[in-house]
């Protein structure tokens, strides 16, 4: 019996998949958990415009993804902080610290869990930090740190 899944089910697919499965299993086990329904005619064609959906959803949000980095490459954040001689820095610059700036200064509201940094910014100067805005689509963000 083919069935669509409407929850994740260990061994079987994550949700949304169309599987075959034994009558006895889907009838007795799958279906009156709401873990999947039959997949009739009716179904198949709610869940073939779902799926496009899903596709059209996904493309605009990969677009969408594609035009920030584009946006955010052509940018510069200026971070002041305290520092001492030779431009070590009293503190570190985070990655809460570069998303407050680029919204303060740009307007643009990044989660500071995007900006992906090894290590914090212990330094006067120039740096570059990577910024995941989809999972295809990575950016580098220039981010100028001055001491005061």
């Amino acid at each position: 019996m083919k069935v669509i899944l409407l929850k994740e089910v260990k061994g079987m697919g994550k949700e949304g998949d169309l599987v075959n499965s034994k009558d006895g299993y889907a009838r007795n086990y799958l279906i009156p958990r709401n873990m999947a329904i039959e997949a009739t005619s009716e179904n198949l064609r709610k869940w073939e415009e779902a799926k496009k959906q899903e596709a059209a959803k996904k493309k605009q949000e990969l677009e969408e993804a594609n035009a920030l980095k584009e946006r955010l490459e052509k940018l510069t954040v200026e971070v002041k902080a305290k520092g001492g001689s030779g431009g070590r820095l009293f503190g570190s610059i985070t990655s809460q610290d570069i998303a407050a700036a680029l919204k303060e200064q740009h307007g643009v509201d990044i989660d500071k869990r995007k900006i992906e940094m090894k290590d914090n910014i212990k330094n006067a100067g120039a740096t570059e930090v990577d910024l995941k805005l989809y999972p295809e689509v990575s950016a580098k963000l220039k981010v100028n740190v001055v001491t005061i």
